[in-house]
């Protein structure tokens, strides 16, 4: 199930500073960096993860070309993410034991 991109856009825009507009910034190159990915997947779905191409008397098989540009696009969404600080746990959470408690270890 694919997540909401306004969802997505919201929880960003939860954990930055929306006053400075360089981070507001990066939250929608990210959400442009993630509608393509999406775009780019769905593609590559329909059309397969390799293509055929006859050129003559020669048929080969090769990886969808746009494999490398959804890598391509993945990086970036990594780099930008760390960048935002997403690595990092959002701010409103204040255990730092996942969630888990003594009381569930029975």
């Amino acid at each position: 199930m694919a997540i909401s991109i306004s969802k997505l856009k919201e929880q960003l825009m939860r954990r930055i500073d929306t006053s400075d507009l360089v981070q507001v910034e990066k939250v929608e190159r990210y959400i442009d960096l993630v509608k393509s990915f999406r775009k780019i997947s769905k593609t590559i779905s329909k059309e397969g993860e390799s293509v055929t191409t006859v050129n003559g008397s020669q048929k080969f098989t090769k990886a969808h070309p746009l494999i490398g540009e959804r890598n391509k696009i993945n990086a970036q969404l990594i780099a930008l993410g760390k960048d935002l600080g997403l690595d990092n746990k959002p701010k409103n959470t204040t255990d730092d034991q996942g969630g888990y408690s003594a009381s569930d270890l029975v």
